[in-house]
């Protein structure tokens, strides 16, 4: 064993785990690819100020949760926290929204980084799926990336996550209700940090988890008796698209998000089989965020979905994804001449399609043939001097465990066949 450890709070994926993930990724990713969203891929890091901008200097990732480093130049730099602020850092500065068409649909994967407490589905690196449409303001948009979500979610078989869905409201009605808010918050017994919160960001202290806070909260204003008459119109609109999509959806009135960027529709995805971690994705739009890291008002929706914590509500829905195996055909040579030969049909099975191993090392046929069951392929290719000679090789259904001699340049006819 090496004498170095993964980091706290982050993990390995190793096979055949690690099939498991990259099948859910390509669940996510596959509604997006069939809605125009285009793959984008940003830096690990970013300077630090695009997410105390972008995020929100009072959010816990900024205040507590960033890593940051500073670099021999000086330059602060952060691990990033979220997908959001990167992706549209980057599409401003390929002038992607100067294009012609709007809006910019995105879509992106890849590995997060928060300093968190680690717990079963929490981790201090984890993965995400993300979508953004960038530079339109619509509710169809911000109802096709929910349907997208949930289709996603569906095609993996899952059934027991629910859609809370929420409206901020925007920059003409959420001042107003801000102000109420924070009024009936003041006068609560709360400790310091919630107290400063109050004052940057007052909408964050309903989202508090602890009872103690929740218990004070009755009766606190409500965001929907604020929204204003354009807001209310365009949640309704989102609401009745996702009805008519026959998606379902819980009115969660007390539902933020962790981040300051959000305007109007809000949501989160939650599965009932992870315990505290309830969250699998979520999202919402983003109206200001553009003019908030020093671009154009482009209005955006957008979401990102926890690969780790879909893995996590497959498992509590005791869910087997239909993988294929790694391996369809073992090749196990017996000699030194049939050695090179069996390679040398290895190599044209693969260039075929055909998924093919070998038992390297010079194995003996006992431990080749373990071997050959240990991989999950469906066939076994044996042959030895005399099956040489005879110009044929030895086809073994590792299931049925039935036998058949096939011809040398037959082989990978037959077995294309056997797949088909």
């Amino acid at each position: 064993m090496s004498t170095f450890k993964a980091p706290k709070g982050t993990y390995d994926l190793t096979p055949p785990d690690s099939a498991i993930y990259l099948a859910v990724r390509e669940a996510i990713a596959a509604p997006l690819k069939r809605s125009g969203y285009g793959y984008i891929e940003t830096p690990g890091f970013e300077q630090v100020e695009l997410f105390s901008r972008g995020v929100g200097e009072s959010t816990d990732i900024v205040s507590k949760e960033m890593y940051t480093l500073t670099t021999r130049g000086g330059d602060e730099l952060a691990l990033r926290p979220e997908g959001t602020a990167s992706v549209l850092r980057a599409a401003l500065e390929a002038n992607l929204h100067k294009a012609g068409n709007l809006p910019v649909k995105l879509w992106y994967s890849g590995s997060y980084y928060r300093y968190e407490r680690p717990q079963a589905g929490r981790y201090r690196h984890f993965s995400q799926v993300g979508a953004e449409a960038i530079g339109a303001e619509d509710p169809a948009l911000d109802a096709e990336l929910i349907i997208l979500a949930v289709d996603a979610y569906k095609s993996l078989g899952l059934s027991d996550f629910r859609l809370l869905l929420n409206s901020l409201g925007d920059k003409e009605c959420r001042p107003a209700y801000r102000e109420a808010l924070q009024g009936f918050l003041r006068g609560l017994d709360l400790d310091e940090d919630t107290r400063r919160r109050i004052e940057i960001n007052p909408l964050r202290v309903l989202d508090d988890k602890r009872e103690a806070v929740q218990k004070q909260l009755v009766g606190a204003p409500m965001l929907r008796d604020h929204l204003c008459e354009a807001c209310k119109a365009y949640h309704e609109e989102v609401r009745a698209l996702l009805t008519a999509a026959g998606v379902d959806f819980v009115d969660d009135e007390k539902l933020v998000r962790g981040l300051d960027y959000y305007t109007r529709t809000t949501f989160e995805f939650v599965h009932g089989g992870l315990g505290s971690q309830s969250a699998v994705g979520g999202g919402g739009r983003y109206d200001g965020l553009s003019e908030m890291i020093g671009g154009p008002a482009l209005p955006s929706v957008g979401w990102a979905l926890g690969v780790d914590r879909t893995v996590l509500a497959l498992k509590a829905e005791g869910i087997e994804l239909d993988l294929p195996a790694a391996t369809q055909v073992y090749a196990v040579p017996l000699g030194e001449e049939a050695r090179k030969t069996l390679f040398g049909l290895v190599t044209e099975l693969r260039r075929a399609g055909v998924a093919t191993d070998f038992a390297f090392g010079g194995k003996g046929l006992k431990n080749a043939m373990k071997s050959a069951n240990r991989s999950g392929a469906r066939f076994a290719l044996v042959a030895g001097e005399r099956d040489l000679a005879e110009g044929v090789v030895q086809l073994k259904d590792l299931e049925s465990g039935e036998q058949t001699a096939v011809a040398f340049d037959a082989v990978v006819s037959e077995l294309l066949a056997r797949q088909g």
